[in-house]
């Protein structure tokens, strides 16, 4: 063997792994731009299983701490490398969780009286009927609720007031006073 014939060689062995490592890094890439669904939420794929578990509506960093403890998944590990059986643990998770009664969002619900934690859509809906039921029993909360003020106790001269026009505008002042002259 030449020195020409180990140089040919040596140089198609660093081709072969400069494109093994090229097509390793573009998977990585696809893993990472890639979207997982859980419970009708897109979260993306370059995220942590912590920090993308609290995009869900309804899921807090503590019940999303909590589902990586009961499951001993890794909080650091990527959302992208998870397989489908263990979205499916989390899935099923989510839907049935076993934890105490503290950490879930809808503790002694009204009507059945237990405890469960309600995500996505059903939260939503859940919040929208229990308005509209202390609307029609004309509870505190249901008339401020009604008419559009602030039901927690914050004060009324400023800060709710968001996205209104409230009082009188300059410019229409102006007008006004033009008028009568």
């Amino acid at each position: 063997m030449c020195v020409t014939d180990y140089l040919l060689l040596k140089m198609e062995k660093e081709k072969i792994t400069k494109e093994k490592k090229t097509q390793e890094t573009e998977e990585i890439k696809a893993r990472e731009i890639a979207i997982i669904r859980i419970s009708t939420t897109d979260i993306p794929g370059k995220m942590s299983v912590y920090s993308g578990l609290t995009k869900i509506k309804g899921i807090s960093w503590a019940f999303s701490n909590a589902i990586c403890k009961t499951l001993a998944i890794d909080k650091t590990r990527k959302i992208s490398t998870l397989t489908n059986q263990e979205i499916e643990k989390i899935i099923n998770f989510i839907k049935n969780p076993k934890l105490p009664s503290w950490l879930l969002n809808r503790r002694k619900d009204i009507e059945t009286g237990i405890d469960k934690h309600l995500i996505t859509i059903e939260l939503d809906l859940q919040n929208k009927f229990d308005i509209r039921r202390f609307k029609k029993i004309k509870s505190y909360k249901g008339t401020r609720h009604f008419y559009g003020l602030p039901v927690r106790g914050q004060h009324t001269r400023a800060h709710f007031r968001k996205n209104r026009s409230v009082g009188v505008q300059r410019s229409k002042v102006k007008q006004q006073s033009k008028k009568k002259k």
